[in-house]
């Protein structure tokens, strides 16, 4: 059995040095305490739903909160603090196949899901994350993979020199608790807009309501292709070691998160303490609160 857990990620830099890109903790007692959600994959819903609550076929479902008044990732045990089957996948590939039964009721989910999440390495360096969710009654479900990565090749840094292209013309603006406003909006001369490649941190601290409230990057960009069409989302290039990220999905949204809530209290692999702005998430997804505003995508 296992967490499902991405714990270590190495990539060569431009001159072939192998070194660790993702955040996390030396022991699986780190992961079951942590608050972080460092590597893990969160569901059954990934990001916030307002007030916990939604409703599904004329009834009312309440959720554990978890996030001030909002639930988030799942609720107090997500996805992220249950133990999965794992076996050996079966292709030609390095593959790992977890399981889960998320039974009916659990943090307040109707509907009994049956999970399965499958994790290759591919020849070409990729990490290729596959889901597949069946349930017995109507439910909703949008889980994603929370891993914190800086590629520079050292936590020492921030990831504020990071160059970013986010394929999207709109985010999911919000309010000061994170849950959308169920608005579209354009990112065109905003600091959101990441079009063509911006260093992470040349618009972080402008003077702008979302950036107030997310503390940063903390937000759902709406990405311009086709729903459940594989493409590109995003792009990021570290300048120093020339590696480059990129993230592709079917999924509509793109949560891309810089690391706001880490704050010099968290000690990870090999004692490094984790400061603000160390990593950045990208977490492919529906819209946050998207059982709550019909416009969305359904989930």
């Amino acid at each position: 059995s296992g967490h499902g857990l991405l714990t270590t990620k190495a990539f060569p830099d431009r001159n072939g040095k192998m070194e660790d890109v993702v955040l996390g903790y030396d022991s699986l007692q780190g992961y079951i305490d942590g608050t972080a959600y460092f590597g893990a994959i969160v569901g059954r819903y990934g990001n916030r739903i307002g007030k916990g609550r939604f409703q599904l076929d004329g009834k009312e479902y309440q959720l554990t909160v978890n996030d001030g008044e909002n639930h988030l990732h799942g609720g107090k045990i997500g996805f992220n603090k249950v133990l999965w089957d794992a076996n050996a996948g079966d292709s030609a590939e390095a593959s790992l196949r977890l399981h889960y039964i998320s039974r009916d009721g659990e943090e307040g989910y109707p509907g009994t899901v049956t999970l399965k999440v499958t994790y290759t390495l591919t020849d070409k360096n990729e990490l290729r994350i596959d889901y597949e969710g069946t349930t017995e009654k109507p439910t909703i479900l949008n889980p994603t993979q929370h891993s914190y990565f800086n590629l520079s090749g050292s936590f020492d840094n921030t990831i504020l020199d990071h160059l970013l292209m986010i394929d999207a013309n709109g985010i999911t603006p919000v309010d000061k608790g994170l849950i959308p406003t169920g608005q579209i909006e354009n990112v065109a001369n905003t600091p959101m807009d990441f079009r063509t490649p911006v260093a992470i941190g040349a618009h972080i601290n402008d003077q702008n309501e979302q950036l107030a409230f997310g503390k940063g990057y903390d937000h759902n960009w709406v990405i311009n292709k086709p729903a459940g069409q594989l493409g590109l989302m995003a792009r990021v290039y570290e300048p120093t070691t020339w590696r480059v990220l990129e993230v592709l999905s079917t999924e509509p949204g793109l949560q891309f998160y810089t690391g706001n809530f880490l704050d010099g209290t968290l000690k990870g692999k090999g004692g490094w303490v984790y400061q603000f702005r160390n990593a950045f998430c990208m977490e492919p997804q529906h819209y946050p609160d998207s059982p709550n505003q019909s416009n969305f995508p359904s989930v």
